[in-house]
C-alpha cells in the first residue's frame, strides 16, 4: 500500500445555506480532502463538537444565525481551527468585523477553485495563518 493510501485525508467543513455553493466546494476539494457539508451554522457547530477539521469555510449570511455569531461560537468551541469567511456580500466593514472575530481569511463569492486551494495550501504549509 502506498504512503498516500495509508494517510487519512484532512477534513474540511463547509457551512453554507446554498446547495450549489456546497456542491462547488465538494467538487473542488474532494480529490484532496474529506469534505463535510453543513446547511446551517448550528449544524456546523454540532459537527465540530466531535471533530477538528483542517479548516472551516463559513458563509456570513444564513437564515436564523448570522455567520459572525457562528464564527464567534466556533472560536470558543475550537479555537485552533482556522475559519475562512465566504460571502456574496462584499463589504470592507463586514470583512473587518470577521477578522476581529477571528477569521483568518475572507473570500468573496463567486470564488474560483484556485482561491480556495490557495487558502488551504497556506494553511497546510504549517503556519496556521494566512
Amino acid at each position: 500500500m502506498s504512503t498516500a493510501q495509508t494517510h487519512k485525508k484532512s477534513t474540511i467543513l463547509i457551512c453554507d445555506d446554498e446547495e450549489g455553493v456546497r456542491r462547488s466546494f465538494k467538487l473542488i476539494l474532494s480529490p484532496t480532502y474529506d469534505v463535510c457539508l453543513a446547511k446551517s451554522g448550528l449544524e456546523a457547530l454540532r459537527m465540530l463538537k466531535d471533530s477538528a477539521p483542517l479548516a472551516v469555510f463559513l458563509d456570513i449570511r444564513m437564515p436564523k444565525r448570522h455567520g459572525l455569531d457562528i464564527l464567534q461560537r466556533i472560536r470558543k468551541l475550537k479555537p485552533s481551527v482556522p475559519v475562512i469567511i465566504v460571502s456574496g456580500y462584499q463589504s470592507v466593514d463586514l470583512a473587518n468585523e470577521a477578522f476581529k472575530c477571528g477569521a483568518v481569511d475572507y473570500i468573496p463569492k463567486p470564488f474560483s477553485s484556485k482561491q480556495i486551494l490557495n487558502v488551504l495550501e497556506k494553511l497546510s504549509s504549517g503556519s496556521g495563518k494566512i
